[in-house]
């Protein structure tokens, strides 16, 4: 298994557009990933409904992890996303 732990970079949280953006890159990912705050049981990222019952506010820091072959990979990919201020991105 992979885990990677990385901190919210949208200013608003892991909400709405944010949330959007990374469950949809979590989708095309050939493995499942599941992202957790502290705490809290690990949500499938591919969900939309389970990443904004997170509710991860900027600067929280989220545990990513995944297993199978692809694994380091699908989770670098998306905590390169998370780390980044989605909001402004184009």
């Amino acid at each position: 298994m992979h885990q990677q732990t990385v901190v919210i970079g949208s200013r608003s949280g892991l909400h709405a557009r944010p949330a959007s953006l990374f469950v949809k890159a979590a989708a095309r990912q050939q493995v499942k990933v599941t992202i957790a705050r502290e705490g809290r049981d690990p949500v499938d990222a591919r969900s939309m409904l389970a990443v904004l019952a997170l509710a991860a506010p900027y600067g929280e820091a989220v545990v990513l992890s995944a297993e199978g072959d692809g694994a380091q990979a699908a989770v670098e990919e998306l905590a390169e996303l998370l780390a980044q201020d989605l909001d402004t991105a184009a």
